[in-house]
Order: C-alpha cells, then structure tokens, then sequence
C-alpha cells in the first residue's frame, strides 16, 4: 500500500466537534470492548474507525447509534449528552453491512420507511430527492431481488440519509462488493458525502478503504484508540510498531540505542550497481510484478527487507540471486519505541 495525498478537507469541515466520546467503557461478560475511549469527530468530516475484528469499532459505532448502552463515560451530540435518548430519537442513521433492506417492499417503500412522519406529498418528494441523489431514478418500483448488488447498496445508503441525520453511520458497507465496484463505490461515496457537507463516520478493517475514503481516521485494538490522525500522517508516522504493521507494509530495521525505523517499502530505493554509499545490501529471494510496481524481497544482514518500486521505463526486472544495494531518505524512516 502506497500513502495517498491526503484528499483536500472539505469546506463543510469546520474542525468544531459534532460527536464526542469522554472516557466511555462498554463491557460484556465484565471484559471491556471499549475501554475508556476519549475521541470527537469534526463536523462535516469523513471519519474511518479502522481494526482488526473484536478491536470495539463496531461496538463505538453502535454506541453512538443507541443500540448499545455505556458502563461509563459520556457521548455527546453538539454537545448535549445523548445517552438517555433512545435509538429511533437520535439524529443518526446507521447503514448496515448487510443492507436489511425489507424484501415486501419496493425500492421507494424502503426508502420511505424512516419518513413515516411526514406528509405524504413531501415524503414522496423526498424518495424522489434521494433516487436522484444516488442515481437509481426510474427503479422506484422495483423490489430488492430485482437489483445488482451495488444497487442494493445504494437503497440502503438512500433509506439511511432520506431523514436527513446529523451523522451517517457506515458498518463495514462495501464489504460484500467486488474489488472493482468497491472502488468505483468508494469514489461516489466520497464525491456524495462532499456534497452533501454531512459529517460520515465508518468502521472498516480495509486499510485500503480507510485510507481512500477518510479526512482522519482512528486505529483501535483491544478496546482503545491507539493512534488518531489523517490517513498520510498515521501511515507515515506511526505511533507503535503494532500501528506500523498493520497500516500496510513495513519494513522494522534495530535502532542504535533501543527502538526501531519503520521504513515503507516504497521509500527504499533499490540501486542495481554499487552507490557511493549504501546502507544495506543484500540478495533478491523473490519478485512479484503488481502492474504498475514490482515488490522485491531481499535477504539482507538485518533479515529480509521489502521494496516496492515503481515499473518505469527501461527499469527493468531483477531476477532472483542478483546483488542488490538499499538506500532511503533520513526522512522516510519514522522513529518507533521499543
């Protein structure tokens, strides 16, 4: 994985906190599932929760969305404690992985659900408002086994922002598309929640979806947030070892005096002749050809090292057995405790 520009944050962003957990714990069985978790989410921002599975990301989400209830600690929404309220009171909507769209009901009735207070002639506007908004005008009238998958989707994210929430909640949403229409998903998720300013919060264990998608992210494991910030800065300048090797590949070279340099492999130039001055060398153990980069193994003194490099003309491949010699940037090498 390569470290993405960070996407220029929207004008809808003021950096004033919408959400705010203080201090919140959420045990089951007497073991915590979030523990002690202090974090807010800026309004209008696209915010990915990112882990691996039992990390508490999706019990945070659901927190905030009222299904679940905290042993300790606050939740806030612009400011007002909302841990009394109920979920179908609160100003936040929650798209769910599987979509749980209602199989008896058309496209439009789907949509319509969470509109039941309304007027009809203006609940009807609205399901039209969001058949636009997410590009299914004309499939009002079709049930939920009459669409592709994507489709689907697009109910599901249409029904949840159809009351217009303060929040929108996305559990592990693109988890059942393809590599492809995940992408292509990813991009129109991005261009919709820019337009409509409206602050996102998704919880992913897809580094790759996290990095595309979010202004900031926050890493969990075992019920705490272990490092916050935006996708360049915590792929760049991980704050553990554990956050190093789990935002994509890393190399973890011994520090003089105790500690690590964590290294992408995209930062290491590989020099098929001798440089001047070099700090490792070593031997090529395997190569694998990626499209537009080719991965290099290399057995060095201080074990086997990843390189990632770009296939530029006339750069050619290297086979396995040749000598190679390493270098990178001071400043590509983030400084890790032990």
């Amino acid at each position: 994985m390569d470290a993405r520009p960070d996407r220029p944050v929207s004008g809808a962003v003021s950096g004033a906190a919408i959400v705010r957990f203080e201090g919140v714990t959420k045990r089951f069985d007497g073991r915590p599932a979030v523990d002690d978790v202090t974090l807010a989410i800026r309004e209008g921002e696209f915010f990915a929760l990112l882990g691996p599975s039992g990390c508490g990301k999706t019990t945070l989400m659901r927190l905030l969305a009222g299904f679940e209830a905290p042993d300790a600690g606050r939740i806030l929404l612009d400011g007002q404690d909302i841990a009394a309220l109920p979920a179908h009171r609160r100003p936040v909507h929650m798209m769910f992985q599987s979509y749980a769209l209602f199989p008896h009901l058309t496209v439009a009735g789907n949509i319509a659900f969470g509109l039941r207070g309304l007027p009809r002639a203006e609940a009807a506007a609205r399901v039209e408002e969001m058949l636009a908004l997410v590009k299914l005008d004309g499939l009002g009238g079709r049930r939920p086994d009459q669409l592709s998958g994507g489709q689907r989707q697009r109910v599901a994210l249409a029904r949840a922002l159809a009351p217009r929430p303060r929040i929108l909640l996305l559990d592990e949403p693109m988890a059942a598309l393809d590599r492809k229409l995940r992408e292509e998903t990813q991009l129109e998720l991005t261009a919709l929640q820019r337009r409509l300013g409206l602050t996102f919060m998704i919880v992913t264990h897809d580094q790759d979806e996290a990095m595309a998608l979010a202004d900031r992210l926050a890493i969990m494991r075992d019920g705490r947030i272990v490092q916050t910030g935006a996708p360049r800065e915590v792929y760049e300048r991980p704050a553990t070892r554990e956050v190093a090797e789990f935002i994509g590949e890393v190399n973890l070279l011994p520090r003089d005096g105790g500690g690590w340099l964590a290294v992408r492999p995209e930062k290491i130039v590989l020099h098929r002749a001798a440089p001047a001055r070099s700090l490792l060398s070593g031997a090529v153990v395997e190569t694998a050809f990626l499209g537009d980069r080719t991965r290099y193994l290399v057995e060095t003194a201080q074990g086997v090292i990843r390189v990632s490099e770009a296939n530029l003309d006339g750069a050619g491949d290297i086979a396995p057995g040749a000598r190679v010699w390493l270098t990178y940037a001071p400043e590509a090498a983030a400084v890790l405790p032990q």
